[in-house]
């Protein structure tokens, strides 16, 4: 009788574990940025994205590569403000709020999916133990 190897489940889940985590801190990244209009390079923050792909034969997902979204910024009047043109506009980071949390709602989504695979197996697995006793 040949068994399986079934960890590669574990992998997928694992590797989709890590890959939804490290996606919540860049969004949780890009809501406390939200605000910021000067950056080290002199230009508001850019919201930052990540880009994931799929392993080599199908065994999970990792982050490809973390790009800066190059959207325009969004202008605000704001004509006391240190930072603004001679016109009297700011610019602000391409950062929407609600997209951002909506983002992050998915994101948890996934993550929660994940551990649910994990623990499954984990119950698969005792169930075994307790049957081969």
């Amino acid at each position: 009788m040949a068994i399986e190897n079934n960890i590669g489940s574990m992998d997928i889940a694992i590797s989709g574990l890590k890959a939804q985590n490290r996606q919540m801190e860049i969004i949780s990244n890009n809501i406390a940025n939200a605000r910021t209009t000067g950056t080290a390079n002199g230009e508001p923050y850019r919201r930052l994205e990540a880009i994931f792909k799929a392993r080599e034969g199908l065994s999970g997902v990792e982050m490809e590569e973390i790009v800066a979204d190059m959207s325009d910024f969004e202008k605000m009047l704001e004509p006391g403000n240190p930072a603004a043109d001679e016109e009297g506009y700011v610019s602000m980071p391409n950062v929407s709020l609600p997209v951002e949390m909506m983002n992050l709602s998915i994101a948890t989504r996934m993550y929660q999916a994940n551990t649910a695979v994990i623990k499954r197996y984990q119950q698969m697995v005792e169930t075994s133990l307790e049957l081969l006793r």
